[in-house]
């Protein structure tokens, strides 16, 4: 029998071999990817039947490139893998047609049930994240103020980077800026988003579609 065909989409090698390795006795993982845009591709040239993705990935965030997925192989259902347990970002992914939304904390049973379910059709959301708050959010017709209505060119540019983990001496470089300046930056990024966390840097580059995220 045929096992299901699977792709794996993590920037982190380990992570993704872990992921090969929990699946390996009833999937098979025909590729591993480490960007969105990557993703994207091979989704397209194998038609795998499940799609795998991590959320913080460069060039495409998880939840864009599962939804080009779905625009580039139909039949592909996909599950976002990450560290977040934000139900406003399961939420937002469900409402973008994915399948699945795994914490990356649950155990290996769960991510194979995981698989199981929206294989026959279902959606699946990670235990820890309360389905009546996804229920909610997911149907709620929240107003987004675009990116570029409230930060600067640069300021985006610097966010870019920051959600995909670049440290402030890897930005500087990057953008031909002092870490200081980098660090002036993000305070200011944060500041004007009302932000206090890098998870809700996270989430709003995710709402706005700020490639990185």
């Amino acid at each position: 029998m045929q096992h299901p065909r699977v792709i794996i989409a993590d920037d982190h090698k380990m992570v993704a071999e872990l992921f090969r390795e929990v699946l390996s006795p009833e999937f098979d993982v025909i590729a591993m990817v480490e960007d969105g845009q990557e993703l994207v591709t091979a989704a397209a040239r194998l038609k795998p039947d499940i799609v795998l993705a991590d959320i913080s990935m460069p060039i495409l965030n998880g939840l864009d490139a599962g939804q080009r997925v779905k625009e580039v192989s139909p039949t592909t259902k996909v599950i976002i893998v990450t560290m977040n347990p934000d139900p406003e970002i399961a939420a937002e992914a469900f409402h973008r047609g994915i399948s699945g939304y795994v914490v990356k904390t649950s155990d290996a049973t769960e991510l194979v049930n995981a698989l199981k379910d929206v294989l026959r059709g279902r959606t699946y959301l990670s235990s820890g994240i309360s389905r009546d708050d996804v229920a909610v959010l997911r149907w709620q017709n929240k107003k987004f103020v675009q990116e570029e209505q409230r930060l600067t060119p640069r300021q985006i540019e610097v966010l870019e980077l920051l959600v995909q983990g670049r440290r402030m001496k890897e930005i500087g470089v990057r953008l031909n800026l002092s870490a200081r300046t980098v660090a002036f930056h993000k305070y200011r990024i944060m500041e004007v988003l009302g932000a206090k966390s890098n998870a809700d840097l996270i989430k709003y580059a995710v709402r706005n579609h700020i490639a990185g995220a």
